[in-house]
């Protein structure tokens, strides 16, 4: 009964619910299909999973590190990332320019450049089209800097880096681009010029190094640079090129980033990443960033502090003991001429230059000088040649000494006028007030001197920038006065009284700063770097050798050199020179005009070619004791010093033999003159027969002197020759004299030991004296000279 019901129930309810309809073959089809499909996902998740998990089981089965495992996934997410950013790079820079506008509205406002915010910067596209144009050559020279100048020295840096090399440098095509430039024009010096460049480097720039002996290669494949680069141009100069010096540097450290190749990849590495480019920051920090600077020069050799203060090292005062008119050459002579001052025209009296750098060697020089041009004539004078010294210490010996002659200086005022500021205007009243800007100019005076600055038309605010030099003769008294003046209206605009002797109290006497001006406008300032320089001898020499200046003839005759003075006798091949009872004063030769004393004998002149009246020669003995000269310190072998020495050497040498004189050898000379050339031609040969010092002989050179000029720059000398008694020379040596002065010169010959600096036996061996007054000079001859102890006899031996 159960079962009946449930069967009607059932029968009843199917109706009702409806029958399943049968599937079509199309959707079993798809069925089938998203089987297949989802069972192949499957495998594919399988396949990968499998792919992950087993490396890992085949590290842990090989019984590998966990640290290749950590590797593996650094260089994965390093990859990820770079993908990532240069996708991310690409995609802006195709959206901007594809609609450039709308991606300047969604940029924020700093990342826009300057020139879109600021109207004082300015869009500079002309330089950023001449950059892209000069670009290839900026490349080429990167190039060649990196290779002739960087990689040698890298390789001389450490012997392990003797192999680097750059195998590429390519800068790319993508030039520097300036943003935008900004040029300041108020609060700034008139005399630089400043800008602010908004710089910035994208570049797909190339660099390979290699280092062949360890296998190693590295490089950079791209840089951006940007940053706010300031340039100053100074100072402003009247002449070419216009700018002294041009200077570079950042305000503040620029962005950089550099993406690497090779083994420096690892520097991309997230955290060595920043801190590489920190380092790198920081070494351009070192080098330009502010206040560092890189400064490029202009202007050659000259210094830029020179240019606009120019301060003379050195100052030469020619004092004329009878008056004439002078004219001094700009080079390195000093040419003087005399005229006789007429109604109608001057008549000439003579000439004279004189050799400036003979006289920085001899440094006073007090002499009579023949003229030139013309037949007789001689002019006294007294050259000194002061250097100038940045202290008040010398001072006052300086004054000491000038006091007898208050025409003379002890010191140098150099003033730089620099420029003045809001300098009183002019006002007139036709209807309206009109502002009339004067023209100013300056003059400036120190007791009788004065000098005068250009004029500046037209401006309140003139700038001069003119240096001027005063020869003071007591700073402790005088005062420089300063008065600016309108030339257009022939008025005072105002003045200025400086002490000298405030010059003395400042740090290397010199003084820099604004002046306030009297009876001018409130604040109306003059500016001025002033300094002060004594003036003195660099070195005080109280030899009484006479000067070896000089003079500067067209017969190339230097009549102003003096001969020692000696006694002259003649014999059929040569001349031979006797010496006198005191060897520190021995007769003058025969005047070239043939004149003598009352008593027949010669005229004892300190000058060669001086005159021989009496008014003259007293004047020249006057000053003879004044005159200075520089000697060698080779020069010590004609001391009596020297002399006394050999001679107890020889005493022990002859050991009371009771011999006159021991033979100290002899030395071989050739001596000629040549005319054409104006030089006297010596030639050393050979010494034999030498005295020795130690057991093992001597070590001799030979010391030559054209008598009498002993200064360094006459002396000449031959090599050294150690362990010898006969050594053989065969070295020649010029003498530049003439054939008229060469009759009153002197051959000097001494052979020395020679020995360490600091040895015992650097003494004297011998000395001999040649006289050149021989008619047969022009043809020269060979001969060989006995050596004495001082030289004053001399045998001459075929």
């Amino acid at each position: 009964m159960t079962e009946d019901i449930m069967t009607a129930d059932s029968g009843q309810t199917e109706p009702t619910n409806g029958a399943i309809p049968s599937s079509s073959p199309a959707e079993l089809s798809q069925d089938s299909a998203s089987c297949t499909s989802e069972l192949t996902r499957t495998w594919l998740q399988f396949a990968k999973t499998f792919v992950i998990i087993f490396p890992i089981y085949v590290l842990g089965y090989f019984e590998f590190s966990f640290s290749w495992l950590l590797i593996a996934l650094t260089i994965f997410f390093f990859w990820k990332r770079n993908t990532r950013c240069k996708n991310t790079r690409l995609n802006r820079a195709l959206s901007f320019f594809a609609q450039e506008d709308t991606v300047k509205q969604e940029l924020e406002a700093t990342e826009l450049p300057s020139w879109v915010h600021y109207p004082d910067v300015e869009r500079v596209e002309w330089l950023n089209k001449t950059v892209k144009q000069m670009w290839p050559y900026v490349c080429q020279f990167v190039e060649k800097l990196f290779k002739e100048t960087i990689e040698p020295a890298i390789k001389e840096a450490n012997a392990h880096l003797s192999t680097f090399s750059f195998t590429k440098i390519d800068l790319g095509d993508k030039p520097l681009r300036i943003n935008g430039v900004k040029v300041y024009s108020e609060n700034v010096d008139k005399r630089q010029i400043i800008m602010d460049l908004q710089i910035s480097y994208v570049g797909n720039t190339e660099i390979d190094v290699d280092v062949k002996r360890y296998y190693c290669r590295a490089g950079i494949k791209s840089i951006q640079l940007h940053g706010v680069l300031r340039v100053i141009l100074e100072p402003l100069l009247g002449n070419m090129p216009l700018v002294g010096a041009l200077s570079l540097f950042f305000l503040k450290k620029p962005l950089l980033d550099i993406n690497w190749t090779g083994l420096t990849n690892i520097l991309d590495i997230p955290g060595l990443n920043g801190f590489s480019d920190h380092m790198i920051q920081d070494i351009i920090s070192t080098y330009m960033v502010l206040p560092n600077r890189i400064t490029v020069p202009l202007i050659g050799e000259v210094e830029l502090a020179q240019l606009r203060f120019p301060m003379p090292k050195v100052n030469t005062l020619t004092h004329l003991i009878k008056p004439y008119k002078l004219y001094e050459h700009s080079g390195q002579h000093l040419e003087i001429e005399l005229f006789d001052e007429d109604p109608d025209k001057d008549d000439f009296l003579g000439s004279l230059m004189i050799d400036l750098s003979e006289l920085h060697k001899e440094q006073k020089v007090d002499e009579w000088f023949d003229l030139e041009e013309v037949t007789t004539g001689k002019l006294h004078l007294r050259l000194e040649w002061l250097s100038l010294y940045p202290s008040a210490e010398k001072l006052d010996q300086v004054l000491r000494s000038i006091r007898a002659n208050e025409n003379l200086s002890s010191a140098l005022l150099v003033v730089y006028l620099d420029s003045a500021s809001n300098l009183p205007v002019r006002t007139r009243q036709s209807g309206k007030k009109v502002s009339i800007d004067p023209n100013p100019f300056v003059k400036l005076t120190v007791g009788q001197k004065m000098y005068t600055s250009k004029v500046r038309f037209k401006t309140s605010e003139p700038l001069w920038e003119e240096a001027f030099h005063f020869l003071i003769n007591n700073p402790r008294t005088q005062e420089l006065e300063i008065e600016v003046r309108d030339s257009k209206h022939k008025c005072s605009l105002g003045s200025v009284r400086v002490a000298v002797a405030s010059l003395l109290k400042e740090a290397d006497m010199t003084l820099n700063q604004q002046f306030p001006l009297q009876n001018s406008g409130p604040s109306s300032t003059l500016k001025l770097k002033m300094a002060l320089r004594v003036l003195c001898l660099e070195k005080e020499v109280t030899s009484s050798q006479p000067s070896s200046v000089r003079v500067r003839h067209s017969s190339q005759n230097n009549s102003c050199v003096t001969p020692q003075p000696q006694t002259v006798t003649s014999t059929s091949n040569s001349t031979v020179i006797q010496p006198s009872q005191n060897p520190s004063c021995t007769l003058a030769p025969d005047t070239p005009q043939g004149k003598r004393g009352s008593d027949g004998s010669p005229v004892r002149l300190a000058e060669a070619g001086r005159s021989v009246s009496s008014l003259e020669i007293s004047s020249s003995h006057k000053h003879q004791s004044h005159r200075d000269s520089t000697p060698s310190l080779a020069s010590d072998i004609s001391l009596p010093s020297a002399t006394l020495e050999l001679q107890q050497r020889l005493q022990k040498l002859q050991n009371g033999s009771g011999l006159r004189q021991y033979p100290l050898g002899e030395v071989q000379l050739t001596i000629r003159h040549s005319s054409q050339r104006n030089k006297l031609i010596v030639v050393v040969h050979a010494c034999r027969n030498l005295i020795a010092l130690t057991k093992d002989g001597s070590d001799p050179y030979i010391r030559l002197y054209l008598l009498p000029d002993k200064s360094r720059r006459g002396r000449r000398k031959t090599s050294t020759l150690k362990k010898t008694l006969n050594p053989i020379y065969d070295q020649s040596f010029e003498f530049s004299v003439s054939i008229v002065e060469l009759h009153r010169r002197t051959l000097d010959v001494a052979v020395k030991n020679g020995g360490g600096l600091l040895s015992k036996h650097k003494v004297l061996l011998g000395k001999a004296l040649a006289d050149l007054a021989s008619e047969d000079i022009s043809k020269g001859w060979t001969q060989w000279y006995h050596l004495t102890e001082d030289g004053s006899k001399k045998i001459i031996q075929m």
